[in-house]
């Protein structure tokens, strides 16, 4: 849906222009001067740090505030950002990176190589809770320094200048590119990003960055601000002086917020917001490359480590119904990877490429349960569903409760949580089922496909799957792109459609308010997500 939504903010633009030429700096719809918006965003998870807990606040924050050594524009093209340059070896084995010599914090010293090692660093140490650090994996000793089998010492990333940045992969990775826009491979300034969790990241006076904005305020659960980095080293392409994102508890006071000109734009609103808002130009539907599903607790429950529990668990699920009653900005899905997810080597979307894993069966879900030993739901233990007290997450598990004690006599009691404490939880292995949802980080199926590796820092569920290692670790190292995407169809079949590790429930889209005399805004190509950078105000 990108078209869709450059073909609706080049149609604002253009109304705007018709009305007549104002003062670029003119009155916003909120009451602010100059250029200013306010964004609207979730309740306040994780911290600023991309060696720390990666949550939605970081997620909001990075995407102005930080520059990756590079990205992928709409057209699949490389868009230089911290580097400049870069160099491959031909087993694409060792990579080098040539840092701007312009580059500078917002504090106005140089970023420097070293920057960037000290996020590695500090995220390989388990400590960290950085979700992202197996994606490091590739980096010569980088598992074995995770684990404490090595000494950092060993770490294949050289430093040999200021704006030299070399990486030694032990075996080739042919997404290596897509991974440098991730939080471990974001730099994090050496004078000031210290340990993870001490406060640095959102204190003002510390938290410098090398992006188009730098922190200038935050005040726990509520708002933090965002002011335009003089020394930036692209700053007379940013349009906006600031922009403070506020803290939600629930989509319906952020929508409220927006309709009281509040806030000027509102990320990921209900469905219903489609039904308000139609025909009007605030809306701005998007596609999300996102999924969201639940993970079994198979290390810790003993009744989800029979392969036929999960499958009926899968296979008794309405995804349909379940899709009609939490809202029309949802669609069923018994994929894994995100259903806009784009396979690079077709252009085409990648589920489209293989058969479904599985279908749903309500009669096959009876027999095997009774298989297992629970006829109709009797003697199955009474398992907790851990989910965030957000709205949608609400209704789809009072939804999910209904059917499973309808279609298979199964109860699960509904243990609703803060949404740090769902994410914490999650991580600490402390749940039976727990409400996931996944938006693509980069644009390739392993970002979904490598959640579910032995070795996964994000695999929250104790899945140890020999087979299904072999085939990711296969997949990582191909470099024909059809048999690539071969082997992680392959993958998902398997992991999805054979051992039903997880249970997939639907895929989203971004429903958003946007003020339409703000023009700019963008879609981030690999995650779907808006992209603040570029936006103005007219």
């Amino acid at each position: 849906m990108k078209r869709i939504l450059g073909v609706l903010l080049s149609a604002t633009m253009i109304l705007v222009m018709a009305a007549g030429c104002k003062d670029q700096r003119a009155e916003n719809v909120s009451g602010k001067s100059g250029q200013e918006i306010v964004v609207g965003t979730n309740s306040e998870s994780g911290g600023l740090d991309p060696a720390g807990m990666i949550a939605d606040t970081y997620l909001a924050y990075s995407v102005s505030a930080l520059d990756e050594l590079l990205t992928y524009d709409e057209n699949g093209e490389i868009e230089y950002r911290a580097a400049e340059s870069y160099e491959v070896n031909d087993d694409k084995t060792e990579w080098i990176f040539h840092l701007r010599e312009d580059a500078k914090w917002s504090d106005g010293t140089p970023v420097t190589s070293a920057d960037f090692r000290n996020t590695i660093e500090r995220s390989l140490d388990p400590a960290s809770g950085n979700g992202y650090s197996n994606y490091l994996f590739p980096i010569e000793n980088a598992e074995a320094i995770y684990n404490r089998e090595a000494d950092m010492s060993t770490l294949g990333v050289e430093t040999p200048d200021d704006t030299t940045l070399i990486f030694h992969l032990s075996t080739p990775c042919v997404y290596f590119l897509d991974l440098l826009r991730l939080p471990v491979y974001t730099p994090s300034c050496v004078a000031y990003a210290d340990a993870v969790g001490s406060g640095w990241d959102t204190d003002p006076a510390t938290s410098v960055s090398n992006g188009p904005f730098y922190l200038t305020e935050y005040v726990s659960q509520q708002y933090f601000v965002l002011e335009k980095n003089p020394y930036y080293w692209d700053a007379d392409n940013i349009a906006l002086d600031k922009i403070t994102y506020k803290f939600f508890d629930n989509k319906q006071s952020m929508a409220a917020a927006y309709a009281t000109g509040e806030v000027d734009v509102a990320l990921s609103l209900l469905g219903t917001v489609m039904d308000e808002y139609e025909g009007q130009d605030d809306l701005v539907v998007t596609d999300a490359i996102a999924t969201r599903y639940i993970y079994m607790n198979i290390e810790k429950v003993e009744v989800l480590q029979d392969v036929r529990v999960r499958e009926a668990l899968n296979l008794g699920i309405d995804r349909q119904e379940l899709c009609q009653a939490v809202g029309k900005d949802t669609e069923p899905t018994v994929n894994f990877v995100a259903k806009y997810m784009v396979d690079k080597s077709t252009g085409e979307y990648f589920v489209d490429g293989a058969q479904a894993p599985f279908e749903e069966n309500l009669k096959r879900a009876k027999e095997l349960l009774a298989e297992a030993g629970y006829p109709n739901g009797e003697g199955f233990p009474v398992l907790t569903y851990n989910y965030p007290t957000l709205e949608m997450d609400m209704d789809t598990a009072q939804v999910l409760q209904q059917q499973l004690k309808e279609n298979l006599g199964i109860t699960i009691e509904l243990n609703a949580q803060e949404l740090q404490v769902n994410y914490s939880e999650r991580r600490a292995g402390n749940f039976e089922l727990c409400r996931m949802n996944w938006t693509a980080d980069f644009a390739d199926p392993n970002t979904y496909l490598s959640m579910l590796l032995s070795n996964s820092t994000y695999n929250c569920s104790g899945i140890r799957d020999e087979v299904y290692d072999a085939l990711v670790e296969a997949s990582d190292t191909e470099t024909d792109p059809a048999k690539r995407s071969e082997l992680m169809h392959e993958a998902e079949q398997y992991a999805i459609g054979e051992q039903f590790y997880i249970i997939p429930l639907y895929s989203m889209h971004h429903v958003n308010l946007i003020r339409p005399n703000i023009t700019g805004i963008t879609q981030i190509p690999a995650t779907g997500t808006l992209d603040l950078r570029g936006a103005s105000v007219q």
